[in-house]
C-alpha cells in the first residue's frame, strides 16, 4: 500500500490529528438547539473518502482511494482515574455564550486532494490572529474563516505551525474589531473539574456546538501511526469525558468560569482505543493545555522558527512515497528510507529525475530512515530553498540538487 507524500494530508474525521477512524455512526446525543453532530473527533472533511497520511505533498488520493485506517494507541500512566460519566457545568449555555463570539469556523480547500475540510479556531486578537490545530489547516491550498461574532468571512494565511504539537496560527486578512477569547490557565486544572468543549461540530457552521463533561486525567500521551510509517505523539494532554465531535478540532475546552483552558485535538467515540492493552469506552476527548498552546503561539507570532516550529509558507518536493514494500520488483525487503511510488507533474522531484522505485535516503546530508523523517526534514525548509536529495536508484546511490517550491500548508 503506497501513501501520498510531499505535504501532510489530513482531511479529518477521526480521533486524532488527521489519522482517521471510521466507526459506525452512533445515534446523535442531545446537544444545544440548532447544533449538528457527526461521528468521532476533530476536523471534518467532505468531497473524498476518509483517511490521510502525513507527508510533504499529496498530489491526489491513491488510485482514487483514501488511505486506510491507521493503528492508534494511547498510554495512560499508572494509577490514573478512569472514565467518569460526563458532568457538565450547571449552565453550559451560559458558559458557551461567553466564548461563541470569539470563535471562527475554519474552512479549507485541499487542492491536491480535490476535497474540503472544516474545523474551529480561537480568536486571540481583534485584528484576526487565530489559534487552531495544525491538522485543521494541514494540506490546505486555500483557507477561509467565518467569525461567529460578526458573521463575516475572511480569507486567511498561515503564520506558522508546530506539527509535533498540533498547533497552528493563522491570520485573518483585513479583520478588525473581532471579539477575543478569554484565555485562562491550564496550570490549575484538576481531575473532576467540569468542562465544556465548544466547536464547529460536523463542519456545518452556524451556532457552535457544546459538549459538557469532566476532566478524567491529566498529562496524557497519544501516539497515532498510519500505514506509511508516519506518526506523531502528543504529550501532556488533558483527557475529558465529553462528546467531542468531528469539526471541533481547534476549538476551546472551557472551564465553568468560561475561560479557555485547552484546545480540543482528539477524541474517541463509538469505538474502542487501545490504552496499553486495556479497552476503553466511548466519549473520551483530549485537549492541548492552553498554557502550552499559547506558549507555542507566541513563538510563532514572534517568527521564531525552531526544529519543530515552521514559520510562513511550506516547501514542496513533490514525491509520493510508501513505507518499505518492494516497488517495480527492485526491492524484496524493507528499505531504510522513503520509497518513491510517484512524483507530482512539474514538481522539483520530477525535474530532478526522481522516479517510482527510487528511495530517498537523505536531505542535505541528514539521513532519511522513514517517511516520517522525510516529513520532519522537509518541514524545516521554505519555498526557494535549494537542497541536496540523496536518492538510491537502480544505478546506485546518487545526489540531486532541487529547488523547493511553494506547497500547501503542512
Amino acid at each position: 500500500m503506497t501513501q501520498p507524500y510531499g505535504y501532510p494530508q489530513m482531511p479529518e474525521q477521526g480521533g486524532y490529528y488527521g489519522y482517521q477512524y471510521q466507526p459506525p455512526p452512533p445515534p446523535p446525543p442531545p446537544r444545544r438547539t440548532g447544533r449538528t453532530v457527526l461521528t468521532v473527533a476533530l476536523a471534518v472533511a467532505a468531497g473524498v473518502a476518509l483517511g490521510a497520511a502525513a507527508g510533504d505533498y499529496l498530489p491526489t488520493l491513491l488510485n482514487g482511494q483514501a488511505s486506510q485506517q491507521p493503528s492508534v494507541q494511547t498510554y495512560v500512566p499508572p494509577n490514573q482515574p478512569g472514565n467518569t460519566a460526563p458532568q457538565s457545568p450547571a449552565d453550559t449555555s451560559g458558559v458557551a455564550a461567553k466564548i461563541d463570539p470569539a470563535l471562527v469556523d475554519i474552512n479549507t480547500t485541499l487542492g491536491f486532494q480535490q476535497a474540503q475540510a472544516a474545523g474551529t479556531g480561537i480568536v486571540l486578537s481583534a485584528d484576526g490572529l487565530v489559534l487552531t490545530n495544525n491538522h485543521v489547516i494541514n494540506g490546505a491550498t486555500e483557507i477561509s474563516a467565518v467569525d461567529i461574532g460578526n458573521g463575516k468571512t475572511y480569507s486567511a494565511t498561515v503564520v506558522g505551525y508546530d506539527r509535533s504539537h498540533d498547533v497552528a496560527v493563522i491570520q485573518l486578512q483585513n479583520a478588525s474589531g473581532l471579539t477575543t477569547a478569554p484565555i485562562g490557565s491550564s496550570a490549575g486544572v484538576a481531575v473532576g473539574d467540569s468542562i465544556v468543549g465548544i466547536g464547529n461540530a460536523g463542519g456545518v457552521g452556524g451556532a457552535p456546538s457544546v459538549a459538557g463533561g469532566t476532566v478524567t486525567a491529566l498529562n496524557q500521551s497519544i501516539t497515532a501511526s498510519s500505514e506509511d510509517g508516519t506518526s506523531e505523539q502528543l504529550t501532556g494532554l488533558i483527557q475529558v469525558a465529553a462528546d467531542i465531535q468531528p469539526g471541533d478540532s481547534g476549538g476551546p475546552l472551557v472551564n465553568a468560569a468560561g475561560q479557555v483552558i485547552g484546545m480540543d485535538t482528539a477524541a474517541s467515540q463509538g469505538f474502542q482505543m487501545d490504552r496499553g492493552g486495556q479497552a476503553t469506552g466511548s466519549g473520551q476527548g483530549f485537549a492541548i493545555p492552553i498554557d502550552q498552546a499559547i506558549s507555542i503561539q507566541k513563538q510563532i507570532s514572534a517568527h521564531q522558527a525552531s526544529a519543530t516550529v515552521h514559520i510562513g509558507d511550506s516547501a514542496l518536493l513533490g514525491v509520493q512515497v510508501q513505507q518499505s514494500a518492494s516497488t517495480r520488483g527492485r526491492r524484496t525487503q524493507a528499505t531504510n528510507g522513503a520509497i518513491v511510488s510517484g512524483t507530482l507533474s512539474g514538481s522539483p522531484a520530477e525535474a530532478a529525475g526522481i522516479v517510482a522505485g527510487d528511495v530517498v535516503t537523505s536531505i542535505n546530508g541528514q539521513a532519511v530512515d522513514s517517511p516520517n523523517t522525510l516529513t520532519n526534514l522537509l518541514t524545516t525548509f521554505h519555498p526557494g530553498d535549494r537542497v541536496t536529495v540523496g536518492v538510491l536508484t537502480a544505478s546506485g546511490q546518487q545526489s540531486v540538487a532541487v529547488t523547493l517550491v511553494k506547497g500547501p500548508a503542512q
